[in-house]
């Protein structure tokens, strides 16, 4: 079988599989493992390069609103590669190539791929579309053990956090930091799991713009600024930006993370995000615990 994926997370998959040898194709932002990046990329963003966050989305939003692409998919190299499946999604036309224009460029070229739609919304459709990926290339059994164990990490979280040790803490998840966006999708629902409530966005709904007005009036205790496409290291510098500028309440805690690795990509490796999550907030409510105990 040879496979084109068009997302950063189905192609992590496939190489969790073991199908890694039969991807024939990815996108520029496919990094994990780092052997996808020997891959032919078919797909490119249309943005410019080096953008600040508040550039990068008045750009997004000015694309959308003239019904622009913010990707561009290489046909040409599509029908080099001779497909037998392409992995694409439906969900967000900010995050990858969407399906509608998949199906163009195959009818275009008289391509004969499946085409294999990835649409989750929750932490559960994510772990069960490792199981869809894992029957569309025949690999159901390592797919079904793989998501066993990833389920038995996530209740074991729940086991630890279910322990009374203090309040749970008012979380606000910041998706992107300039204008602020509050979660939706399965980050809520990871809050929860790690032992927090999660206090501005929705699971399984979009995420909403919202203002710094919001942030302060949802009392934080907790403030984890997860950008959609930076790692640790460019989140960690946002957070920076916004402590300096007295962006988010006194005495909360900031924590940055990987949001590519571990929050914005609808992977397997959102169960490590709900880990780390749920270490901060243990942490956290210890010392809400200590410091309850010694005023009372």
């Amino acid at each position: 079988m040879r496979i084109v994926s068009l997302l950063p997370s189905t192609t992590e998959i496939l190489f969790g599989l073991g199908a890694g040898d039969d991807v024939v194709g990815v996108t520029f932002e496919c990094d994990h493992p780092p052997q996808a990046r020997s891959r032919r990329v078919v797909s490119t963003s249309t943005m410019p390069a080096g953008l600040t966050p508040a550039e990068i989305d008045a750009h997004v939003a000015a694309a959308l609103e003239r019904g622009e692409d913010l990707y561009r998919l290489d046909a040409d190299a599509l029908a080099d590669l001779d497909a037998d499946l392409v992995v694409t999604q439906d969900l967000c036309a900010v995050c990858a190539v969407d399906v509608a224009t998949v199906d163009d460029a195959l009818a275009h070229l008289g391509c004969r791929a499946d085409v294999l739609t990835v649409d989750p919304h929750t932490l559960e459709e994510v772990l069960a579309s490792v199981e869809v990926v894992g029957r569309a290339v025949g690999r159901s059994a390592r797919a079904g053990a793989w998501v066993g164990a990833l389920r038995a990490r996530v209740e074991d979280v729940r086991r630890r956090v279910a322990a009374p040790v203090g309040p749970r803490p008012r979380v606000v998840v910041l998706e992107w930091t300039d204008p602020p966006f509050a979660p939706g999708h399965w980050i809520p629902e990871m809050v929860e799991l790690a032992g927090g409530s999660c206090v501005l966005g929705a699971a399984g709904t979009v995420s909403r713009r919202v203002t710094w007005a919001d942030v302060e009036a949802a009392r934080p205790d907790v403030v984890v600024v997860a950008p959609c496409g930076f790692d640790r290291a460019g989140a960690q510098e946002q957070a920076d930006a916004l402590v300096a500028a007295g962006r988010l309440p006194a005495d909360v805690l900031v924590h940055a993370v990987d949001a590519d690795a571990h929050w914005a990509r609808p992977g397997p490796r959102l169960v490590d995000g709900v880990e780390e999550l749920a270490d901060v907030l243990l942490g956290w409510r210890q010392g809400a615990g200590a410091s309850t105990s010694s005023q009372a």
